[in-house]
């Protein structure tokens, strides 16, 4: 472990090794710290999109440059990520929805992303695998998709190779300053002095601004996926559509998920965030499934202050590996199934589940904290983190470094909370 660094990442998923790439691709001393293995919580857990359609509007601008990124990906890092360009399609059940996905389709315009409305015809033509008519779909065929279980630890190894630390097992209890700003961080192996600190901690990332004194109004909402054994003649176009997600892996089995229905248990912070989260829940309420669980009473009990030279929460569970919920993952094969006969022979291998960083407006922090200067946020990606994590890497590392910055970060500031924002019609996601 290094007595001093410039950055100390905090965070070992894709946007935390992702930025550390960046840093030490700009010969900036880094050190990544993660507390149980690279990649262990969601950024291996969700479903591998990577996509600008359905986006909200503040988030395409960087999921472009992300894109672009990705494209590159396998060469910058000499190793494989699974990224392939083969397309998503959101299908349309009946003519509300597909004058939904118009809408987004306006506002997203001004981008020119390829995207465009498909009749059923259309569909029927891109998907004959379906046996169903739909009314319409929204299709982009420049998106693409990723494996997450090689991707992010692909990017950290990269780092690494670069000059940055990276440390596994190795938790970052809290921060000491010096003159109202970042000097230290304190690990359970020891201090690391260092100008700034990069908070990349996902469902974490709360409770570790609590320790600080600083309020980031965030929740975890439990997504549960599986994965088949192979599968021919299924779709090689990624879809999604009435409570079904699904996407071709690079083993020829399928990653399917249910869209929609995302499960959240009641926890402190749930009343804590009440008043940020109220009109998000009641956008959502139809597909939220409420419930008391295991979680709930352990978030009761968890500290949101301790003393450093003690053992943190951190410590205390090294990997977020929350069993999934089956009934939902049941619906959404039976609707695939439904939709798509060839995967009635699909054979389940594996079911998981995993806890996605929420926001209020559904719209990620990539910030400096301006209370705590030398502290950056890059947290709260709401289930969108995967996809948009190289493009966030690099804003992130611009902005530590002191850039110009690939784009406009005002919408991803941290200190937006503070002013209540209530998401708009023209900025909202599909």
């Amino acid at each position: 472990m290094p007595a001093a660094v410039d950055v100390v990442v905090v965070g070992g998923g894709i946007i935390g090794a992702s930025t550390a790439l960046f840093l030490a691709e700009r010969k900036i001393r880094t050190a990544l710290c993660e507390k149980g293995h690279i990649a262990g919580e969601q950024s291996s857990r969700n479903w591998g999109w990577c996509r600008n359609t359905g986006r909200d509007i503040r988030e395409v601008p960087l999921m472009m440059e992300s894109a672009r990124l990705w494209a590159g990906m396998n060469a910058r890092l000499g190793k494989e990520t699974g990224y392939r360009r083969n397309g998503i399609v959101y299908l349309c059940r009946d003519e509300a929805e597909l004058a939904r996905m118009a809408g987004w389709l306006q506002r997203a315009e001004p981008f020119q992303l390829g995207t465009r409305l498909l009749s059923p015809a259309e569909v029927a033509a891109l998907l004959p695998q379906s046996g169903r008519r739909w009314a319409g779909g929204l299709h982009t065929p420049q998106d693409g998709q990723a494996e997450p279980q090689h991707a992010a630890p692909a990017i950290a190894s990269a780092a690494g190779a670069k000059g940055a630390t990276v440390l596994t097992r190795c938790a970052v209890r809290g921060l000491e300053t010096t003159g109202g700003r970042v000097s230290h961080v304190v690990t359970e192996h020891g201090t690391i002095r260092c100008a700034s600190v990069v908070l990349a901690g996902g469902a974490w990332s709360s409770l570790f601004c609590a320790s600080l004194g600083l309020r980031l109004p965030q929740l975890k909402i439990l997504a549960s996926v599986m994965r088949t054994a192979p599968l021919a003649g299924a779709p090689e176009v990624a879809g999604g559509g009435d409570g079904f997600g699904y996407r071709k892996r690079m083993d020829g089995g399928y990653t399917i998920a249910n869209l929609g229905g995302e499960v959240s248990e009641i926890v402190p912070d749930t009343l804590r965030f009440l008043p940020d989260f109220a009109a998000a829940a009641w956008a959502s309420w139809s597909k939220l499934r409420i419930r008391i669980g295991r979680r709930s009473l352990w978030e009761i009990f968890t500290p949101r202050h301790w003393q450093l030279d003690r053992p943190s929460p951190f410590e205390g569970i090294r990997t977020l590996d929350p069993a999934p919920h089956l009934p939902g993952l049941q619906s959404a094969l039976g609707r695939l199934q439904q939709s798509f006969p060839v995967f009635r022979q699909a054979r389940v291998l594996q079911r998981w589940g995993g806890l996605i960083d929420t926001t209020p407006d559904l719209v990620p922090v990539i910030s400096p904290v301006e209370a705590l200067p030398g502290l950056f946020v890059a947290t709260g990606f709401s289930g969108h983190g995967f996809g948009i994590g190289p493009g966030a890497g690099k804003l992130m590392a611009e902005l530590v470094a002191g850039e110009q910055p690939c784009v406009d970060p005002r919408p991803f500031r941290f200190d937006r909370f503070a002013e209540r924002p209530r998401p708009r019609p023209s900025e909202t996601a599909l």
